[in-house]
């Protein structure tokens, strides 16, 4: 636990957590300007070779409404960030995540069947 500051420490601290609330303002305006360049939409075979899949593979998850996409005229869009979104949706869950899930469910049922 730190020390307790006296008011002549005051003036040091605050310029101190000024200092670090600027650094954190700095890295979240990077981070807003780096978000658009993710939101470009990609043509079919951008996407395609970010999901590493071949193009007629893409083509029929898009009929089977299995990857979301963009379509203007003939043409298919896909937005990297939902692709990523994708990709993450299908993510397996380990060995440990299952049990943690089943105990903090058993504990929820145990405490709801109680009778008081």
């Amino acid at each position: 636990m730190k020390d307790t500051l006296t008011f002549d420490q005051l003036p040091e601290a605050v310029t101190k957590m000024q200092e670090k609330l600027d650094n954190i303002e700095q890295l979240l305006l990077q981070r807003q300007e780096q978000s658009p360049e993710q939101e470009e939409l990609m043509p079919i075979t951008q996407a395609a070779a970010f999901l590493d899949l071949a193009i007629p593979t893409v083509y029929s998850k898009v009929c089977r409404k299995e990857i979301p996409v963009n379509k203007r005229g003939k043409r298919l869009y896909f937005y990297r960030s939902e692709l990523t979104e994708w990709i993450k949706s299908g993510r397996k869950k380990t060995a440990e995540e299952i049990r943690e899930e089943a105990v903090q469910h058993l504990a929820i049922s145990n405490k709801k069947t109680k009778v008081f």
